[in-house]
């Protein structure tokens, strides 16, 4: 009988083993692919705000800064922005081509500049 109680202690190791390096192995992998995740992520936020920005410059260009269109995309960029923001701490300007991590996009030079070129042309 002992021969039989070893095999079977034997077997239960070799499965706790099995259970343990699994678990292991798995939460390698999640902080392994947690932070490229992440920066994926990231970089589609910075892809959303300069499509936005894009738009903005469009509408500014083509109706005029203080248009329905310009004030639209003003407000669609701004919602771009609060959404990295909320997700991440950090939003992208398209403009300076860096990450904010202070949500002060409220006091971005983007529509300052508008201004500017467009004081420039008179």
């Amino acid at each position: 009988m002992k021969v039989k109680h070893n095999w079977v202690q034997r077997a239960m190791r070799l499965c706790t083993s099995a259970i343990v390096s699994a678990a292991l192995l798995s939460a390698a992998f999640i902080l392994i692919s947690a932070p490229r995740a992440q920066a994926d992520e990231r970089e589609k936020c910075q892809h959303r705000i300069e499509k936005a920005e894009a738009r903005l410059d469009r509408a500014v260009r083509e109706h005029g800064e203080n248009s329905p269109q310009a004030r639209s995309s003003r407000h669609a960029l701004n919602e771009e922005r609060e959404h990295c923001w909320s997700a991440y701490h950090v939003w992208w300007n398209g403009v300076e081509h860096r990450w904010h991590d202070d949500r002060d996009w409220d006091r971005d030079d983007h529509d300052r500049d508008h201004d500017r070129d467009h004081d420039d042309h008179h």
